[in-house]
C-alpha cells in the first residue's frame, strides 16, 4: 500500500501557471452580506476590491447599488434570489422572468454576473415543501435566462450547508441524503453546467471537537492525519476531507462531472467567551493558509490539480445578524476599510514569496539580519517527520517556484514519496531565492548540502557561487 501522505502528497505542488499573480486568481471570492448599520457605501467598496486579488463577490440578494458599482471592473458577480421568493418563481414563470429582468438584465454584461443562486440552504430546511419547490423555481429562472440568451453564460445554482450529506466520513464514503430532492437537483445541474455550491466550514468541526489535534487538523496545520481505510489516504486537514465527501457523494449519485463551488468558508476572529476557537490568530491561519492552498491549487486527494471557486465569508462583519459574538466577526474587512488581519489579499502587499503565516504555523525561519549566502543544495535533516516534511512542502510550492516535475510524469515525481518531494521543493524555494542560510532553515529541519541529490532524470538546480 502507497504511504499515506505520499498519497496525499504526490501532486501537492500543482501550481497556477501565473503562479501568485495578484491579477489572476479567478478563483478567489468573497462573500458581501450586508446584515449591518456601518457598512461603507459600494463605491468604497468596489475600490477596495480592486484593491485585492479577489475577482469575485457573491450577494445574498441583488442590491442594484451594489451590481451598478461592480459595472466594468471584470469582478465576478453572484447574486441570489431569497427563500421568501422560491414560491413565486416556481409557479409563476412570468414573476421568474420579471425577476431576471430586473435583477440581470438591467445590469449585464456591464455588470458581470455570473451565477444566480435560487435559495440559501434550503434543501435542510425544516419546510421539505419550500425544498420541493427549489427545481421548479430554478427552472424557471433557468427558462428566462434562456430566453434572453443567457442560459449559456449565467449558471443557476442553490445553496448547501455540509448537512445535505447523509455521510461524510470517511471522505470516499460520503453520500448525500434527502432523496428525491436532491436528485432532481443534481439532474437540474448536470443537464445546465451548473456548480453544486456547498458551505463547508472547518470552523464547525473545531467548535464540535476542540482537541488540540482537531484544530491542527482544521487550520491546515502540521497533525497525525485522519485514515480513509477504504482508499488508504491519510487525510491532513477537514478542508480536503469535506470537499472530497462531497466530490464521493457526487459519484455515487451518478453525477460525478458536477463542479464544486464553494459558496462559504470562513473562521471568525471573535466570539463570546463560551466559543472555543474563535480568536484573531486561528482565523488569520485558517484562512491565510486556506489562500495560500488554492494559490498552489493543488487540489485534494480525490481531484488532483482541481481548481475550486471559493467564496470566503466574509467581506465585512454584519453587526445586526442574531446569534453569538462570531455570527458577526468573519469580517477580512472592517467599515473603515483597514484589513481586520493580513492574508496577503492586498495587490500592493501580496508579491511572489510571501505567504501569509500565523504563530501557530510560522513560515520556515528567515533571520533578520542578512545570512551569508551559501552555496549548494538544501535538503531535509534526517529524521525529520512526514506531518513537519508535508508543512515545508506546503509553504514551499505555496511560491512562486514550479514544482510540475514533482507532480506525476514529471522527472522527479518517483520516488513518489513526501521526502523525495518535499526535498525537491524545500531545494527549489532555497536556489529561488537569495540562497542565504536563513532561506534553508525550515524551523531548523534543513541544512544546505555541497552533495548533489540529483538522480537520473531528475535534476535538482543549483546557483552558482
Amino acid at each position: 500500500m502507497a504511504s499515506d501522505l505520499q498519497t496525499n502528497c504526490a501532486i501537492f505542488c500543482f501550481l497556477l501557471l501565473s503562479l501568485h499573480s495578484a491579477n489572476s486568481q479567478s478563483f478567489l471570492g468573497v462573500n458581501y452580506g450586508q446584515v449591518a448599520d456601518n457598512l461603507p457605501p459600494p463605491d468604497a467598496t468596489v475600490k477596495l476590491l480592486q484593491s485585492t486579488s479577489i475577482e469575485k463577490v457573491r450577494l445574498y440578494g441583488a442590491d442594484p447599488a451594489i451590481i451598478k458599482a461592480l459595472a466594468n471592473t471584470g469582478i465576478g458577480i453572484v447574486i441570489g434570489a431569497a427563500n421568501g421568493d422560491i414560491q413565486a418563481l416556481a409557479s409563476d414563470p412570468n414573476f421568474a422572468g420579471n425577476w431576471v429582468n430586473s435583477n440581470v438584465l438591467a445590469f449585464y454584461p456591464a455588470s458581470k454576473i455570473i451565477v444566480v443562486t435560487v435559495g440559501n440552504e434550503v434543501v435542510t430546511l425544516p419546510d421539505q415543501n419550500l425544498a420541493a419547490q427549489l427545481v421548479p423555481a430554478m427552472q424557471n429562472v433557468q427558462n428566462a435566462l434562456n430566453a434572453a440568451s443567457l442560459g449559456g453564460k449565467i449558471k443557476v445554482s442553490t445553496v448547501h450547508s455540509m448537512a445535505v450529506l447523509s455521510q461524510s466520513e470517511p471522505p470516499s464514503a460520503g453520500a448525500f441524503g434527502y432523496g428525491d430532492t436532491m436528485k432532481g437537483l443534481l439532474q437540474f445541474l448536470s443537464a445546465n453546467g451548473a456548480p453544486l455550491m456547498i458551505n463547508p466550514y472547518p470552523f464547525f468541526a473545531y467548535r464540535d471537537d476542540p482537541r488540540p489535534e482537531t484544530k491542527a487538523f482544521c487550520l491546515f496545520q502540521p497533525n497525525a492525519g485522519r485514515l480513509d481505510s477504504n482508499t488508504g489516504i491519510k487525510y491532513t486537514n477537514m478542508w480536503d476531507a469535506q470537499i472530497d465527501a462531497i466530490h464521493s457523494a457526487l459519484k455515487a449519485s451518478g453525477f460525478k462531472d458536477v463542479e464544486i463551488v464553494v459558496a462559504e468558508t470562513g473562521w471568525p476572529y471573535k466570539g463570546d467567551s463560551n466559543e472555543v476557537g474563535t480568536n484573531l490568530e486561528n482565523a488569520k491561519a485558517y484562512n491565510g493558509n486556506l489562500i495560500n492552498r488554492l494559490r498552489s491549487k493543488v487540489g485534494t486527494p480525490l481531484m488532483r490539480g482541481k481548481s475550486f471557486d471559493t467564496y470566503i465569508f466574509a467581506l465585512y462583519d454584519e453587526d445586526l445578524k442574531p446569534g453569538p459574538a462570531s455570527e458577526h466577526s468573519f469580517g477580512l474587512f472592517k467599515p473603515d476599510l483597514l484589513a481586520t488581519y493580513d492574508v496577503g489579499l492586498a495587490k500592493s502587499t501580496h508579491t511572489p514569496g510571501s505567504t501569509p503565516t500565523s504563530p501557530t504555523n510560522p513560515a520556515p525561519t528567515i533571520n533578520p539580519v542578512p545570512s551569508p549566502v551559501v552555496a549548494g543544495w538544501c535538503l531535509p535533516r534526517p529524521g525529520i517527520s512526514d506531518a513537519q516534511l508535508q508543512a515545508n512542502l506546503d509553504y514551499a510550492c505555496g511560491q512562486s517556484i514550479d514544482c510540475g516535475p514533482i507532480q506525476p510524469g514529471g522527472a522527479c515525481f518517483e520516488p513518489a514519496t513526501v521526502l523525495s518531494h518535499a526535498a525537491y521543493a524545500m531545494n527549489l524555494f532555497y536556489q529561488s531565492s537569495s540562497r542565504n542560510s536563513g532561506d534553508c532553515d525550515f524551523m531548523q529541519t534543513a541544512a544546505v548540502t555541497s552533495t548533489n541529490p540529483s538522480y537520473g532524470s531528475c535534476v535538482y538546480p543549483v546557483g552558482s557561487t
